[in-house]
């Protein structure tokens, strides 16, 4: 009995790992989320059981709380669980509290990293995270604490100097920028990316001042992820199509 948890990368299918491959190759049952993109499956093997249980905001297939013990139950019913996660298990991912209890319910566990979307998002749009002589640091946080609040480390990331990366944020965007803005900010760089590392990724970029606006004009929408900083004046159209010609085959032996 068997659970390995596999970090899926940002979006594009081309992102994740070969050992999350090969993790996918070998499983007998794959529980994956809403962000996981779908042909991530076709790398399972054809007997395995593929079960949804996505969370997305306002609609749920599985509660936390319902999805532990079912990677249990399949764990022993079935044997090796693979648990597929959008961007990396253990960032924002719950994927330490599922760990947690498959050890205690006497399950063999392991952890396949992935590419986490607070920086793989940004660098798909050509924005770095960090630069010499513009940003030495970033912040990653959570727009929504677990009790439906703005975390307090907003605050602290808001006085400093470093980007600030906020996952899950979209339907409290006014709110954290008024903590930006509160801060003496309100001329700093925003850039908002939606669908990020796919081929319907959009960016829209603005101030703090004035990007809840440019965002209403856009129709922008989640899956988004919003940075904050110098930094995010740097992305720009002939950057993303050097990336987005960088096409690599998918097939994985």
């Amino acid at each position: 009995m068997k659970l390995t948890l596999v970090g899926a990368g940002p979006g594009d299918p081309d992102l994740i790992t070969l050992k999350g491959v090969r993790a996918l190759q070998q499983a007998d049952v794959v529980m994956y989320d809403a962000l996981v993109h779908p042909d991530l499956l076709n790398y399972c093997h054809p007997d395995a059981l593929k079960v949804y249980v996505g969370k997305r905001r306002g609609a749920y297939a599985c509660m936390q709380e319902d999805i532990n013990p079912l990677i249990v139950h399949y764990a022993r019913q079935y044997g090796h669980v693979v648990r597929l996660k959008g961007g990396d298990s253990f960032v924002f991912g719950r994927g330490y509290e599922e760990l947690e209890y498959a050890k205690q319910h006497g399950l063999e566990t392991a952890v396949v990293p992935g590419l986490s979307s607070s920086y793989a998002v940004p660098a798909s749009a050509g924005i770095p995270l960090t630069t010499r002589g513009v940003s030495e640091s970033f912040w990653v946080v959570t727009g929504t604490t677990k009790a439906g609040q703005l975390s307090s480390d907003l605050q602290l990331a808001a006085q400093s100097s470093a980007t600030v990366v906020i996952l899950m944020g979209m339907h409290k965007l006014a709110e954290i920028m008024a903590v930006f803005d509160g801060a003496g900010k309100a001329n700093t760089p925003v850039a908002i990316i939606q669908n990020g590392s796919l081929p319907n990724e959009r960016v829209v970029t603005g101030r703090v001042s004035d990007i809840q606006q440019r965002v209403i004009e856009s129709g922008i929408d989640n899956p988004a992820i919003i940075v904050v900083g110098d930094v995010a004046a740097l992305g720009n159209a002939a950057t993303k199509a050097n990336l987005l010609a960088l096409d690599t085959p998918t097939d994985v032996e």
